[in-house]
């Protein structure tokens, strides 16, 4: 898969809705409630990071809910990029870009959202073949501003903002022309998944979900 490819496919499930949950699952008995609460509340495109012991385990029993698109978030090394794709990971996120990681997600037939900041990093991606970015971390970076900023040189180039992202500032973020959603953890609070209070995930998604509507 070119990195054209990738990036398509990866527009392709940014498109799907306006927030991207960005999950750091600690126990895998929360995978499957929690993918079924935050499908059901309108955002079916689920990262989950590579940042506990459980994230491949998650990544396995969500890859089973109906309806969802799940990611892999936190790609590092190549052997993580075939760890997820062997997990039932659909697309991949990567906090930055190397050459390692785009050509393992080449090997694998997995779309790429790669990270970047600066418009070198952007230009470089975009020589690749890659129009469809992560910006992280968004609000250390500039924020939004930056992103708009981006636009006016570079406007072939969309992106997911992630870092910083919240309810309170998303609306912001996805007035921009040249972002298609934002990723952020909000929607999937611990202290919900610790009591299992999966309506309140569903509202919250349900919420986010409407930000652009």
């Amino acid at each position: 898969m070119t990195p054209a490819e990738q990036s398509r496919r990866a527009l392709e499930i940014c498109r799907l809705a306006p927030v991207i949950p960005v999950l750091v699952i600690e126990d895998v008995a929360h995978a499957a409630p929690l993918a079924q609460a935050l499908v059901a509340g309108g955002l079916p495109a689920l990262e989950v990071t590579l940042r506990t012991p459980a994230a491949l385990d998650v990544i396995r029993a969500m890859a089973e809910v109906p309806g969802g698109r799940v990611g892999a978030g936190t790609l590092l090394t190549p052997a993580d990029v075939r760890a997820a794709k062997a997990a039932g990971a659909t697309f991949g996120v990567s906090p930055g870009a190397t050459e390692r990681i785009i050509a393992a997600c080449e090997d694998e037939g997995l779309p790429l959202l790669p990270g970047a900041v600066t418009a070198t990093e952007v230009m470089t991606l975009l020589e690749r073949g890659f129009t469809m970015l992560k910006f992280f971390p968004a609000e250390t970076s500039g924020g939004a501003a930056a992103i708009k900023a981006l636009g006016a040189p570079i406007p072939q180039v969309s992106f997911c903002p992630t870092g910083g992202v919240s309810l309170k500032n998303a609306r912001e973020y996805l007035s921009l022309a040249n972002i298609v959603c934002v990723g952020g953890s909000w929607v999937a609070p611990k202290e919900a998944m610790a009591r299992g209070d999966w309506a309140a995930v569903t509202a919250l998604a349900a919420e986010a979900a409407a930000l652009r509507g």
